[in-house]
């Protein structure tokens, strides 16, 4: 580690700042895999290889910064950024780093932030996902409001991972493979009811009634989605095939042919797992096939990151969870008799998918303040959108399509 020039721009820090910045420096002196440059009022100091292909310049702009950090870990880092305390060059590039020196991202978390750690996992426990807990923790995110997310997602309105075949793709594109492969794998035909566990705007569902013919049964608890799904039925002149609802998936009845739960898995909590897979089978006939496309995280780090609580849960998904895949086979496995009987993988997609939404998200500042939205909220997203993109292109969490199947299910033969 090497310090430089002062920079005498930039608050100068205090007496206890100086120490929690030397304490901190000192953390991530061993940082390897890049080169990691922070500056502030007492100077640049230089962590890492300097000749490293990855370099990523952290400027701290309010000393305030590190006593975040010496309270809350990496969570405090993060609203550091949303108060404006520090900015970075490439925001994907220093999570790709850190997520590479993990054992040092780790060291954060102890000391001081141990309390700040036990405070957060408190609050986070009162997020519990009942059934009213699941209506306050959805709206929390989802209800922002359909005109913001109409600001960066594609005019499908999915907001999950699209399906790249290459980088010179767009969204559209992607997001449409996406849907395709989700309804050919459970090979979607007219006349066949399929279940939705997580509406979202109502992308997939009119996807599958428009070029599939089946009818599908859809429902969520966001009073926004909820609006703006029906409203999209209505238009595309599919209230025959199409039915939106808004209840829990726990209260949904009925037999289906088929069902679709894209990336809500995350959002109904470790603790109700079991549960929600004895939902999919009471839901599926005897003959039945399921898609859950899920993000997942590395199966060794599972049950720490089920203690601890990050950015993600803090200030974008309260409630919220990663599941591992051995966690969803486990949960399956004691709750079902689905059989799992195809998987692709595809984070690499998810990281250009993040990428395009973080493009579109900043490149419309102005319209975000027009919906009321202030620089903070603005940092918040871009803080999360790299953040996410980071880990998916550091494989620390994937995204997979995991097609399950009732035992009475019978695959035609090829040809």
């Amino acid at each position: 580690m090497t310090e430089m020039t002062p920079s005498l721009s930039l608050p100068h820090p205090g007496a206890l700042d100086a120490f929690l910045r030397g304490r901190l420096l000192a953390q991530l002196a061993p940082l390897r895999a890049g080169c990691l440059r922070v500056c502030d009022a007492l100077g640049e100091a230089v962590l890492g290889d300097p000749a490293a292909a990855t370099v990523v310049k952290v400027t701290i702009t309010d000393p305030a910064f590190y006593r975040k950090v010496a309270a809350q870990g990496s969570v405090g880092a993060g609203e550091a950024y949303i108060n404006g305390d520090w900015r970075c060059d490439d925001l994907v590039a220093l999570v790709r780093l850190l997520v590479r020196n993990r054992d040092l991202l780790d060291g954060m978390e102890r000391g001081p932030a141990r309390l700040g750690g036990w405070l957060l996992r408190g609050w986070n426990r009162l997020r519990r996902n009942s059934r009213r807990g699941s209506r306050r923790n959805i709206a929390a995110h989802y209800d922002l409001g359909n005109a913001f997310f109409s600001l960066f997602l594609s005019p499908d309105m999915m907001y999950s991972s699209a399906l790249f075949a290459s980088e010179d793709e767009t969204l559209e594109q992607a997001s449409t493979r996406k849907l395709d492969r989700i309804c050919q794998q459970l090979d979607l035909q007219p006349g066949d009811r399929v279940v939705e566990i997580g509406t979202g705007w109502g992308g997939f569902a009119l996807h599958a009634a428009r070029h599939y013919g089946c009818h599908v049964t859809t429902t969520t608890i966001s009073a926004e989605q909820h609006a703006l799904a029906q409203a999209r039925v209505e238009q595309a002149g599919l209230n025959q095939r199409v039915s939106v609802l808004m209840q829990d998936y726990r209260d949904l009845d009925g037999q289906f042919d088929k069902l679709v739960s894209i990336e809500m898995i995350e959002a109904i909590g470790a603790e109700f797992l079991d549960t929600y897979f004895a939902t999919l089978q009471r839901l599926l006939k005897p003959d039945g096939l399921a898609m859950l496309q899920a993000i997942t995280i590395e199966d060794h780090r599972y049950r720490q990151a089920l203690r601890s609580v990050d950015y993600i849960k803090r200030f974008v998904f309260p409630g919220s969870f990663i599941p591992s895949l051995n966690a969803i086979m486990a949960a399956k496995t004691r709750a079902s008799d689905l059989q799992l009987i195809g998987q692709l993988d595809f984070g690499q997609s998810y990281a250009l998918t993040l990428r395009a939404w973080r493009q579109r998200f900043l490149a419309q500042h102005v319209a975000v303040r027009a919906q009321g939205f202030d620089d903070r909220f603005a940092r918040l997203w871009e803080f999360y959108l790299a953040y996410c993109e980071g880990g998916f292109l550091e494989r620390s969490i994937g995204v997979s399509q995991l097609l399950l199947a009732r035992p009475g299910h019978r695959p035609a033969l090829a040809g």
